[in-house]
C-alpha cells in the first residue's frame, strides 16, 4: 500500500458566515491568537507526516500563498534588530522537506469539485482532505488525530472519515455517519454503512458528525470525475464517498481532540479563547480576564 503523503486543502470558499471580516481578507487568514487558521491546519498535516500540501484556491486568495512564501524584507529587518524568536517563527512555518503548491478552482461547484481540481497532482495516490475552517485541538492527549487516521488507513486499506458526537438537536447541521448502531471508542474506527447529509433528528442514524478530515484512496478522484450534481446543484464529496462504499470499506474514526468551526463566528471566538489559554504569552492574562468577566456578569 502506498504511503499517504499528500493533502488537499480547499481554500476557495467565500467565507460568508464570517462576513464582513472576510470581505477583503481570506477567512483562512483570520488569526487565532497569533497565527492564521490555515497555518494551524498545515501544521497539523505536517505533524501527521504529510509532505505535499495542495491548496485549491481562487482569485483573491493570494494572501494565503504569500503567508507561506519568503518575506525577505521582513526577515532582514528582524535579523537586523536581533529579534531571533520572531525571525524563527516566520522562517520555519513549513519544514524544508514539505512543499506547498496551488491550483485554481475556476468556479464554485461544491466541495467534491474543489477536491477534484487537485486530481492531476494526486496521480492515483491516497490522500488527505482537510477543511480549513475546522481546527482540531489535541491539547489534552497530545496526540494527532490525523496521524492516527493515516495509520488506520495504511494498516487496513479502509478510507477514514473523522467524526465526533454532537447533540441530537444539532444533527441537522452536519453530515452524519451511519455505523449500524456502533459507536467507536475515542481514537478508534468503525465501519460506515452510509453517510446522510444534514438529516432531521427523527431520521438521523446516529449523532456521529463528519468533522472535516478525510483519508481517501486515489480511486476517489475517478468517482468525483463521474459524479453528478447533488444537493444544491453541486458536486458533493459525500456522494462520492457513498459510491466508494459500494466498492470497499470506509470507516468512521472518532476524534480524541476538541473541534472548533472557525468558519462561523461563535466557533471562531471559542477557538481564540481555547488556543489563547494554551499560549505562553497570553494564557495568564486571558485567564484573569475571563475570571473578572465572569464575576462582572454574575
Amino acid at each position: 500500500m502506498l504511503k499517504v503523503r499528500k493533502v488537499v486543502i480547499p481554500v476557495a470558499g467565500l467565507g460568508t458566515r464570517v462576513l464582513p471580516a472576510s470581505k477583503a481578507i481570506p477567512k483562512e487568514m483570520m488569526p487565532v491568537v497569533d497565527k492564521p487558521v490555515i497555518q494551524y491546519v498545515v501544521e497539523e498535516a505536517v505533524a501527521a507526516g504529510i509532505k505535499e500540501i495542495i491548496l485549491v484556491t481562487r482569485t483573491g486568495k493570494s494572501a494565503i500563498e504569500d503567508h507561506f512564501d519568503t518575506h525577505y524584507e521582513l526577515e532582514a529587518e528582524l535579523a537586523r534588530k536581533n529579534k531571533t524568536a520572531l525571525l524563527a517563527a516566520i522562517q520555519h512555518i513549513v519544514p524544508p522537506d514539505v512543499s506547498i503548491v496551488s491550483i485554481r478552482q475556476p468556479e464554485a461547484k461544491g466541495l467534491g469539485h474543489a477536491v477534484y481540481c487537485a486530481a492531476s497532482m494526486i496521480d492515483d495516490e491516497p490522500f488527505v482532505v482537510i477543511l480549513p475552517d475546522v481546527l482540531v485541538n489535541n491539547e489534552f492527549d497530545k496526540s494527532n488525530d490525523l496521524a492516527r487516521m493515516i495509520s488506520e488507513f495504511e494498516g487496513k486499506g479502509a478510507a477514514q472519515i473523522m467524526v465526533g458526537e454532537v447533540p441530537d438537536d444539532k444533527v441537522h447541521l452536519y453530515g452524519i455517519a451511519d455505523c449500524d448502531g456502533i459507536v467507536p471508542e475515542f481514537g478508534q474506527s468503525a465501519a460506515i454503512k452510509g453517510l446522510i447529509e444534514k438529516p432531521s433528528q427523527d431520521v438521523a442514524p446516529s449523532n456521529l458528525a463528519v468533522i472535516g478530515r478525510y483519508v481517501l484512496p486515489g480511486r476517489m478522484m475517478s468517482l468525483l470525475a463521474d459524479g453528478k450534481p447533488g444537493a444544491g446543484g453541486e458536486i458533493q464529496l459525500t456522494d462520492a464517498i457513498d459510491a466508494l462504499l459500494t466498492e470497499q470499506s470506509v470507516e468512521a474514526y472518532k476524534m480524541m481532540g476538541a473541534t472548533y468551526d472557525c468558519g462561523e463566528k461563535l466557533g471562531y471566538l471559542k477557538a481564540n479563547i481555547a488556543y489563547g489559554l494554551q499560549h505562553s504569552e497570553t494564557a495568564g492574562g486571558l485567564k484573569e480576564f475571563i475570571k473578572a468577566l465572569a464575576i462582572a456578569h454574575e
